[in-house]
């Protein structure tokens, strides 16, 4: 359904060390960067982007919006949130671990990245 995701923000250094851990926690790489200065991101198939807003305003998250990313066990959940707290995100929502809900048992974990975009991460568990 996705060709790709990309999210804004205004500093694109703190993004960098932010996602870069996050990522590796799920067992990526570093972004490789863009001529346009644009943190490329290519993780299972998936594409995931963050670049300064191109008309030059600021950026900001989206109120309501949230992107989650697939995780293989609620341990490399646990070492996603871990790694994104100790490298600028911010902890929201309920800590990391199990819901109940709708469309069955899963496991969350929450974060605002340093531009305040708000992020997940998904196991489905039944």
């Amino acid at each position: 359904m996705f060709s790709h995701v990309m999210v804004g923000a205004d500093d694109i250094d703190a993004s960098k060390t932010f996602y870069d851990a996050c990522f590796k926690a799920l067992g990526g790489r570093e972004a490789s960067v863009d001529p346009k200065g644009r943190l490329i991101y290519m993780h299972n198939g998936g594409i995931f982007l963050v670049s300064q807003p191109i008309d030059g305003g600021a950026a900001c998250g989206a109120n309501g919006g949230t992107i989650g990313f697939a995780v293989e066990s609620e341990e490399q959940g646990d070492a996603w949130h871990a790694a994104g707290v100790a490298n600028g995100g911010t902890a929201i929502e309920d800590p990391p671990g199990i819901r109940e809900s709708e469309i069955g048992k899963m496991y969350l974990a929450y974060l605002r990245d340093p531009a305040g975009n708000k992020i997940c991460v998904m196991k489905r568990l039944g």
